[in-house]
């Protein structure tokens, strides 16, 4: 059983369907796998065994009687803490919603459900979503799988984290700015950014509507789009014979490339070098349009997040972490008029981005420019702290700001990832891709 610990997701679904693998011992397995591990409660803001188990029982009556809903029916699932859950604790990482109980499941959460997963437990984040760090001295700091005295990325600190130290095969996350992706490159993940509007966020604690989106945290490729299909309630694309032959990609030079780090940047070529080997055609392009779409940031992030989370802050300010309280805080500087035309220069600069990159399968950079930092020197230094979650988020906000579906793969390189950016709704396609891009890293 224990080796049912270190099996993708894809894996264990298919032991259930060949009737190796009963869903009530799976389901079993990993919470006592989550509630005997050491740094659980850094990972896990609460476990759900009463529901997981109930779930369970379900999804092994289905199986022995031929009826499964789905490739992951069965198969056990952590949630971040910010997907409501019927009667359980939703507290996205924050005092200011201390014992929210919600009185029914988020949209995403009861469609996958419906698809037969298992919910095994809620997992720590940034407190509401708004840090790529994961540093969250409210609730929990989720550790890194590589050393537990650094972050492991945020704001899905605890959902990387529970699949990256064994103790869930697959978690749900969000991403505004890059909080599935960059917790996923930290943890040696596959991490897939969604195209914001795609999959409902009805029930979703929210950050930023306009950029808010759900996406998987996996082991493989695989894995993420069996979840992305479970998620929606749909066929996952089928990714069989996927090759890089013939396939072009542009490398971003603008920006993205800017002050690496050492591991970062030398990861991304020995990636980029393996996908030449493989076949693909590579080459380098500039983006201006990337650059004045980050300076529009301001408005379009802080100015809404303010916006959405004003009258709560105010009310109880000092239950926050101060680094969270400034970011949203900072929004109350940006006007209604600054916000708009914000929006309408940024859909100008998607239009030209769209255009630029159409020709391309996917446009590669390197997932994060840095290592994760240490716990202490963020508790240490608060302009240190400031810096490393810009610096942090700038690659993964690319896409975002840009209106793309992402998809972060590990490379041979500790906590170092390469990321493919594409055209909107676009995730089969990008997940084709990505499985024989994940072929050729190995």
């Amino acid at each position: 059983m224990q080796d049912w610990l270190k099996m993708s997701a894809a894996a264990l679904g298919r032991g259930i369907e060949a009737g190796e693998i009963d869903p009530v011992d799976l389901a079993q397995t990993y919470l006592d796998a989550a509630s005997a591990h050491p740094m659980s409660h850094r990972i896990y803001a609460r476990l759900t065994p009463d529901r997981a188990m109930a779930e369970a029982a379900a999804a092994s009556a289905r199986a022995k009687a031929g009826q499964r809903l789905s490739a992951l029916d069965g198969v056990p699932i952590s949630w971040k803490d910010l997907f409501d859950t019927a009667g359980i604790a939703t507290e996205a990482g924050s005092a200011l919603l201390k014992d929210r109980v919600p009185s029914a499941d988020a949209e995403v959460l009861r469609v996958s459900t419906m698809m037969g997963t298992v919910c095994i437990g809620k997992t720590h984040m940034s407190e509401l979503a708004f840090s790529g760090l994961g540093y969250n001295p409210v609730t929990e700091t989720s550790p890194c799988v590589h050393d537990p005295d650094t972050v492991s990325g945020g704001s899905s600190s605890g959902a990387a984290s529970s699949v990256a130290h064994d103790i869930a095969p697959l978690a749900i996350g969000s991403d505004t700015g890059g909080s599935v992706r960059l917790p996923a490159v930290w943890n040696d993940l596959v991490g897939l950014k969604t195209t914001a509007g795609r999959i409902s966020l009805k029930g979703v604690v929210p950050l930023v509507k306009s950029f808010d989106t759900v996406g998987p945290l996996a082991r493989t490729v695989e894995d993420a789009a069996l979840a992305l299909a479970a998620l929606e309630g749909t066929v996952a694309p089928d990714l069989r014979g996927a090759s890089l032959k013939d396939a072009r990609f542009a490398v971003l030079k603008t920006l993205a490339l800017d002050d690496l780090e050492p591991e970062p940047r030398a990861a991304f070529e020995g990636a980029v070098a393996k996908l030449k080997v493989a076949g693909a055609d590579i080459v380098e392009i500039e983006a201006p349009e990337v650059i004045e779409a980050i300076s529009h940031a301001g408005p379009l992030y802080p100015g809404e997040a303010y916006g959405m989370w004003r009258t709560e802050i105010e009310a109880n300010p000092g239950v926050m972490f101060q680094q969270v309280l400034g970011r949203f805080r900072a929004g109350a500087n940006f006007s209604a008029p600054d916000y708009v035309a914000a929006w309408e220069t940024l859909n100008a600069l998607r239009e030209t981005w769209n255009a630029r990159i159409a020709a391309y399968d996917a446009v590669l950079i390197p997932s994060c420019a840095i290592l994760p930092p240490k716990i202490a020197d963020l508790e240490a230094d608060e302009a240190f702290y400031v810096e490393r979650n810009l610096t942090a988020l700038r690659n993964t906000r690319i896409g975002n700001l840009m209106g793309c579906c992402a998809l972060t793969l590990p490379t041979d390189v500790p906590s170092c990832g390469i990321m493919l950016n594409t055209l909107p709704m676009q995730e089969e396609r990008l997940l084709r891709i990505g499985t024989a891009v994940e072929a050729a890293l190995a």
